[in-house]
């Protein structure tokens, strides 16, 4: 049989979107309201010997996710974590990620996902700020050294007096001698065996509240510096099912998602999304064009979650049509747009009959509108969606939706009539609350009403499709990854030869964005692109640094 028959035959055999939705609806008749580690729990335990979560390197079921992340929480409460307590996370994608976002929960703390490619000032920022004492990290990270990072972050005094920072858990995978300030990783383990089941069960029923925020995920903001999203428990599991019921996910999809776990995008569209159903996330800590196309082969992947600096290259490989995927029919390709050839030759390459995208942000919990199963790839190329279905954990006011839109004048605030251009405003029951010690930003953001200014422009068609059509503010992403300027801009400011320096976003073919950064030199000074590109390197991210200059 070909491949295209295989493909047939197995999209024949799937159940229309209508009577998956049903499924799903019958194994949630009311909304539950959970923590992660209740919601876990029971997920776990009904789904014990299936395969939850994959990597290039490891896999693990249910029942082996639960049991690390009672574990964890025993090496948590040895180290003397309290309720509240705060937890930072550095690692790339591995089956400790989800049990250490169990863990959390199940002692009552708040899980601080950090962006792995982060610099040292970068990382000292966000670690202080939030007031992490726990920090759980890995030895090495694609190459790099963030325990030498943190090493010397801990001998630097600006650090030490603002920082809360208490025991650093370190997974080592390097060749380098442990810092003696570190917990190892075996430490960390064992000290689970002095902690009684009783004790953890304890802290759970203490810790069982839903609308406790779970989760602190850092965005860029416009001036420049990160804020901490904070999340509730609920938001977070409501934000998911909402896109299982959208999505129509049957019993046990297979995803494929080579997307970090540091971000909401696979957080909650892959972890917590396949929780619901049973289902298994493949999450590489790379991706590949080739290695993508082996996995997806090798998994009998069902649903491919990417970014279009993903997609493009993947299509275009030269042995993209040698694979087998006749299991895949569904693709999510979001964070940024793609343009119309882009997803028909998804179409054509992949053999693909659900296609969508959707739109949201942190403050969203992660995707607050998509687009609908069957929409044409004109709409999907011009809409990013509409308010997503919630089922149980949507709000009748909303028409069933966990959210709602509007369009409102950039300057005033001031509501905009049906169909106006502006900017675009949310709320909701995953919409965010505010910013972690940032009640300036957050009073910015989020009127006496709870609605929540997005800084997106844009507006809302006669069928409810949001068209995009701009930022308000200067943010750009490249590859999906937020960027502000004004963060970038401080940077190069400071380099000894520039006088001032403006940088906006630009198209670009294979990140969707990049920074273009136009300097203005100190008189009498010279300098040339790559001393800037090389003054940024040590400061900021990569993926921050201007592509023209």
């Amino acid at each position: 049989m070909s491949i295209k028959a295989k493909q047939s035959a197995t999209i024949a055999q799937l159940p229309s979107p209508a009577a998956r939705r049903a499924a799903l609806e019958k194994q949630f008749p009311t909304w539950p309201r959970h923590t992660l580690a209740t919601h876990f729990s029971n997920t776990c335990e009904k789904y014990a010997n299936r395969e939850f979560i994959g990597t290039i390197d490891d896999t693990a079921t249910y029942k082996e996710i639960w049991e690390k992340a009672w574990q964890y929480a025993k090496g948590f409460l040895k180290l003397g974590i309290k309720r509240r307590d705060h937890i930072a996370i550095l690692m790339e994608n591995n089956t400790a990620y989800p049990a250490l976002m169990i863990a959390a929960s199940l002692t009552g703390a708040v899980f601080i996902p950090v962006n792995t490619m982060l610099n040292k000032d970068e990382l000292g920022y966000i670690l202080s700020q939030s007031d992490s004492r726990f920090l759980v990290m890995q030895q090495t990270i694609k190459g790099n050294h963030p325990a030498g990072t943190i090493a010397s972050l801990l001998d630097d005094a600006d650090f030490q007096a603002n920082s809360q920072l208490e025991h650093i858990i370190c997974l080592e995978n390097g060749k380098s001698e442990l810092d003696n300030r570190f917990h190892s990783w075996r430490a960390f383990c064992g000290g689970a065996a002095s902690i009684s089941d009783d004790t953890l069960l304890e802290r759970w029923q203490a810790s069982n509240y839903p609308d406790e925020v779970g989760a602190f995920i850092y965005t860029s903001g416009s001036t420049g510096k990160s804020k901490g999203v904070m999340l509730t428990h609920d938001m977070l599991l409501r934000c998911a099912y909402s896109t299982c019921l959208s999505r129509a996910i049957e019993d046990g999809r297979i995803t494929y998602a080579p997307l970090p776990f540091y971000h909401c995008f696979n957080i909650i569209e892959g972890i917590l999304a396949m929780s619901f159903v049973g289902g298994s996330l493949i999450a590489p800590n790379r991706f590949s064009p080739l290695s993508a196309l082996e996995m997806m082969e090798k998994y009998k992947v069902n649903d491919f979650l990417c970014v279009p600096s993903m997609l493009v290259p993947l299509l275009n490989h030269p042995r993209a049509g040698e694979f087998d995927l006749s299991h895949l029919f569904a693709m999510w390709c979001g964070a940024a747009p793609a343009p119309g050839p882009v997803w028909k030759k998804a179409v054509e390459v992949l053999g693909l009959t659900e296609i969508l995208t959707g739109y949201g942000q942190t403050e969203v919990s992660s995707s607050g509108v998509t687009t609908e199963l069957g929409d044409p790839i004109e709409r999907i190329t011009t809409r990013v969606g509409r308010p997503k279905l919630g089922g149980v954990c949507g709000l009748p006011e909303f028409n069933g939706s966990t959210v709602q839109y509007k369009t409102i004048d950039r300057d005033t605030g001031a509501d905009l009539p049906a169909g106006a251009i502006g900017e675009l405003a949310v709320r909701g029951n995953t919409v965010t609350r505010g910013y972690y010690k940032k009640p300036e930003e957050t009073a910015k953001t989020i009127d006496k009403d709870v609605w929540l200014r997005t800084g997106d422009v844009g507006r809302i068609d006669e069928n409810g499709y949001i068209e995009m059509l701009g930022r308000s503010k200067d943010l750009y992403k490249v590859s999906g990854e937020l960027v502000a300027p004004r963060e970038v801009e401080e940077v190069i400011s400071k380099h000894p030869a520039v006088n001032q320096v403006f940088i906006v976003g630009v198209p670009d073919r294979v990140t969707t964005e990049a920074g273009a950064a136009f300097i203005e030199l100190k008189e009498g000074q010279s300098c040339t692109r790559r001393e800037i590109t090389s003054w940024c390197a040590s400061r900021i991210a990569r993926f921050k640094i201007p592509r023209h200059v």
